[in-house]
């Protein structure tokens, strides 16, 4: 009886061990609570996480590494120009306790790092609620004053980019670059084919053919043509 109770002492002694030696990893970070998430904190890479005790102590990991996220919406531009609106990103959490506190129901208690629970898959959700959301209300905003046919992508990315992140500061998430692409409907973008090619003529001097030709285009019946291969074998003479 006593060589059970001694074993069963070293064993326990054994497992004390082992979870106090529980270290933060370098690709993750590590925020530990005791209690019950009411309170984060930040445990740097290579520390020890302190060993829970009660049900209201335990530790989350949330990844250090840049992911990736996209969005797909539909906009208006100045005068009421609707198009589809294609945006990626890459972000990076830089506060993982303010963004806890934005999506509460991020990690799993006392997972590992590389647990599925803790890829980037899992952050799809939190990446709809907390990023997307705010990419869209800010994007829609500076759209009503853009006009379709001058749009100039790459500063409105520099503007939007900006603006996006001073709101983000306080969620503990920074976007490290996007993509913005609107895809207008057909008729928007031949109206913008035909703006940019009179921009040309009048540039040349040649206005009143731009007219015409203009007119023709618009005019023109739009033929579309289904050749089918008759599989059937001619039957010779």
């Amino acid at each position: 009886m006593k060589n059970l109770l001694t074993t069963t002492l070293c064993f326990g002694l054994m497992a004390v061990s082992l979870t106090s030696c529980d270290r933060a990893q370098s690709n993750v970070q590590t925020l530990y609570t005791s209690n019950c998430g009411v309170s984060w904190e930040l445990i740097k890479a290579g520390e020890t996480v302190p060993k829970g005790v009660g049900m209201c102590s335990y530790k989350i990991t949330v990844p250090d590494y840049p992911m990736q996220g996209e969005s797909v919406f539909k906009s208006a531009f100045k005068n009421r120009v609707m198009a589809k609106i294609e945006v990626t990103y890459d972000y990076s959490i830089t506060d993982a306790k303010l963004y806890i506190g934005e999506a509460k129901y991020l990690g799993k208690m006392n997972s590992d790092s590389d647990s599925e629970v803790n890829s980037s898959k899992a952050y799809e959700t939190a990446e709809n609620s907390v990023i997307d959301k705010r990419i869209k209300e800010i994007a829609r905003d500076l759209l009503l004053t853009e006009d379709i046919v001058d749009f100039n992508q790459n500063e409105f990315e520099a503007e939007l980019l900006k603006n996006v992140n001073d709101l983000l500061k306080t969620k503990g998430v920074t976007i490290n670059f996007l993509s913005f692409v609107p895809i207008p409907e057909e008729q928007t973008r031949q109206a913008i084919d035909v703006v940019t090619a009179m921009k040309i003529y009048e540039s040349k001097g040649l206005t009143e053919i731009g007219k015409a030709v203009s007119a023709a285009r618009a005019g023109a019946t739009k033929v579309e043509v289904t050749v089918k291969k008759d599989d059937q074998p001619v039957k010779e003479d």
